[in-house]
């Protein structure tokens, strides 16, 4: 199998100022969904907005199953998170016909259930308007002046969109076995699923690291496509004008890369040229996606960090909060700041 190494990917504000460690205890990494629409109150499928600690989300879901008597399928979330973490998110759980079980007899020490409503239709990936982050990032050590500068640079001018390391698996193994799985290799639904992941988020991080280094992550380029923040709609402009550079300033749009596969090209010019340098220097992974089925889609190369607020508990802690759109990784926010 070939080996692909995942690169450390460009900096937008110079590199780390510090060291620290994450996730010393769950507890210093707690997470919050947002979802971009409020249940109903009435229909087949309770909604549970359930706070969990030290599981998975799939462990979750499949003791959900059994809790409530229904088939694994007929349990849904909008979005995997992290083990390692106190997490709140939401679960639906399809019960036609029958009323709520006891949801406070699903409680256990990992796992409680904060909040119960019903809705009519079951709960889709990716319906999140964001999530919340309250991290602590302990024995710190750096230069403090410099990462205050640093954060707020991101406050301002937000951060590269890059996608999360723990995307590509321990050591970039899952973009490796993507090839090895575009060569024949057989693989289960899951597993094929999360290979497709990580070699379109390679290109894709590929495609950014080429427009930080060219300083143009933030900054139009002749034939972009921009997208809405907040939002997935998105429009094409061959020659950025005033308002374009005004909306890109103002950070009401953002441009964007690639996710790649089957499907027409929706850039053109000097963008559609990074790009496509990008995708001519990894054939094998983007004939395979294509092969494999994969739609094309885009994603913004910059991402909005809102409400970010920081302070030093104590000189070897630094508290972080703030809240990415969904899709977007925290880890991207801390990789600016330390190693």
């Amino acid at each position: 199998m070939q080996n692909i190494e995942i690169p450390v990917w460009p900096y937008v504000y110079g590199g780390p100022s510090g060291t620290g460690k994450i996730r010393s205890l769950p507890e210093d990494f707690i997470v919050k969904e947002n979802l971009s629409f409020e249940p109903s109150g009435a229909g087949e499928h309770a909604f549970l907005q359930i706070e969990k600690k030290g599981e998975n989300t799939e462990y979750v879901a499949r003791q959900l199953s059994r809790f409530a008597n229904v088939r694994q399928r007929d349990v849904s979330y909008a979005g995997l998170k992290d083990r390692y973490a106190v997490t709140t998110q939401w679960f639906s759980v399809w019960l036609p016909g029958k009323a709520d079980p006891d949801w406070t007899r699903f409680e256990s020490d990992s796992a409680k259930v904060l909040h119960a409503v019903r809705h009519a239709r079951k709960l889709k990936r990716g319906v999140l308007s964001g999530n919340s982050f309250k991290l602590n990032i302990r024995n710190w050590q750096g230069d403090q002046a410099e990462t205050i500068q640093q954060l707020e640079q991101i406050k301002v001018n937000g951060i590269a969109n890059y996608f999360g390391s723990q995307r590509f698996g321990n050591e970039g193994q899952n973009v490796s076995r993507a090839l090895a799985m575009f060569e024949g290799a057989k693989v289960g639904r899951e597993q094929r699923s999360i290979y497709l992941s990580a070699a379109r988020s390679y290109l894709f991080n590929l495609i950014l690291a080429e427009r930080v280094t060219q300083n143009s992550w933030n900054q139009p380029v002749a034939g972009d496509t921009y997208q809405f923040d907040l939002s997935h709609s998105c429009f094409q402009s061959y020659q950025p004008d005033a308002e374009i550079i005004r909306r890109l300033t103002t950070k009401e749009i953002h441009p964007t890369g690639v996710l790649w596969g089957k499907g027409d090209a929706d850039i053109s010019a000097d963008a559609l040229d990074i790009e496509q340098a990008v995708i001519d220097a990894h054939q094998q992974l983007a004939k395979g996606l294509i092969a494999s089925g994969v739609d094309r889609d885009r994603r913004a190369l910059r991402v909005n960090v809102q409400d970010l607020c920081w302070q030093f508990v104590d000189s070897a802690t630094l508290e972080l909060c703030f809240t990415l759109s969904a899709g977007s990784y925290a880890t991207s926010v801390l990789r600016e700041l330390i190693v």
